[in-house]
């Protein structure tokens, strides 16, 4: 990785060191957000009709599935959302909802196994000023955490250092998740 002194753009106006990031544009300036809330422009939607690699698929259920956050707030962040194009919890019906709890279990354990991490933030945005990046559509973040990863980066910075690629962090999650014959996933070593 290069980092550019920040003097080599023009008169700095303060005396800290720049982190470029520029990918993360696409996302702050919404290029990549759905032009409606219809389920024809629902990324959601989409991406289990699409190959699992490409897509980011971790793991398929009958009503939900689990893909990783293409803007991860950590390494293993997954999402796990039904199939069904809906964007309140409360119009789940009640297998969906199971099978919702059932896999943000499963991906938290695929989590450990991989990862170890410490902990985990869950948590549904419902609505777009509670958060929701694509409100339209509902989604459980499974974020995994570890003690110290908030450092100067996320806090000052608004950058996220991420050690891995999401193609290898998406083999390794799906590897590790939890096989329905056994019902646990691999140890982590």
């Amino acid at each position: 990785m290069v980092v550019d002194e920040a003097g080599a753009f023009g008169a700095p106006e303060d005396h800290y060191q720049r982190l470029w990031n520029p990918h993360r544009m696409v996302y702050i300036g919404g290029e990549a957000k759905p032009a409606d809330a219809s389920e024809q422009q629902c990324p959601f939607c989409r991406i289990p009709r699409g190959d699992d690699e490409q897509g980011l698929v971790v793991a398929r259920g009958q009503l939900c599935y689990a893909v990783l956050n293409l803007y991860p707030y950590n390494s293993g962040h997954m999402m796990v959302l039904p199939y069904r194009h809906v964007s309140d919890y409360t119009d789940l019906d009640a297998a969906e909802t199971v099978e919702l709890a059932t896999m943000t279990q499963e991906a938290m354990r695929a989590a450990r196994a991989a990862y170890a991490p410490g902990g985990f933030n869950l948590g549904l945005n419902q609505g777009v000023v509670a958060g929701a990046g694509i409100a339209a559509h509902l989604h459980q973040h499974v974020v995994p955490r570890w003690s110290g990863d908030s450092n100067f980066l996320p806090v000052i910075a608004q950058t996220k250092s991420l050690p891995e690629l999401l193609a290898d962090t998406r083999r390794r999650l799906a590897e590790a998740w939890p096989r329905p014959d056994s019902g646990t996933a691999p140890r982590h070593t």
